[in-house]
């Protein structure tokens, strides 16, 4: 039977564009089953301790946009640092992608083109028009995946997945969860790979107990 990694992410991260084909790549390589979970990224924040950037001391602001660069570099990727649309409501585009998979369409092309529109083109994604231009491009309709995204049952999705990254202890994004055991942040894929390649039980915060 297949394996699934759960994996939370908001597209208001460049941590998630940052590390996006890396971790398909490896969830394809081991034949691994995708469980998508978009967050409202703050929600998971005020119940766990984190901050929004815009709060955080300026010596770690800074030190982001460093690490960005550095990342940037090593996964040879595209990324505007200060994107000008950029902090923007990531709700309906987060929402998208449930749509998407409710509707029994594979969400990786949108959430492809949609971090390259932010973190590239410095489009605004909290702008409808341009979701519909995103989604019609990757070949799907899209009213009815906006339709769907707005509807109350992926809404009360939207809303779970805060629940059940509170529940599992997951704290930031992207994280990727496998068999319980949570990889924070896209430079840990390395180690989801690995605990993927040896095949080890999950770790546990009691290990050597």
């Amino acid at each position: 039977m297949p394996r699934t990694i759960d994996y939370l992410f908001t597209l208001m991260s460049p941590w998630a564009y940052l590390g996006f084909d890396r971790f398909h790549a490896i969830a394809k390589a081991h034949g691994v089953t995708i469980r998508y979970r978009p967050v409202m990224l703050i929600e998971v924040f005020n119940e766990t301790g984190g901050l929004p950037l815009a709060k955080r001391p300026p010596t770690r602001q800074a030190y982001r946009f460093v690490e960005l660069q550095r990342w940037r570099a090593r996964r040879n990727l595209p990324l505007v640092l200060r994107p000008k649309c950029f902090p923007f409501d990531a709700a309906l585009a987060d929402r998208i992608t449930l749509a998407l998979v409710e509707l029994g369409q594979a969400p990786e092309a949108y959430l492809r083109a949609a971090h390259r529109a932010i973190w590239v083109e410095e489009r605004n994604l909290a702008d409808e028009g341009e979701l519909a231009q995103l989604l019609e491009v990757t070949g799907s309709d899209a009213s009815k995946v906006i339709e769907t995204a707005k509807s109350q049952e992926v809404v009360g999705l939207y809303a779970a997945n805060r629940g059940w990254a509170l529940e599992t202890g997951v704290f930031g994004a992207p994280s990727y969860v496998l068999d319980g055991e949570i990889f924070w942040g896209q430079d840990r894929l390395e180690l989801l790979d690995h605990a993927l390649t040896s095949g080890r039980p999950a770790y546990r915060p009691d290990g050597d107990a």
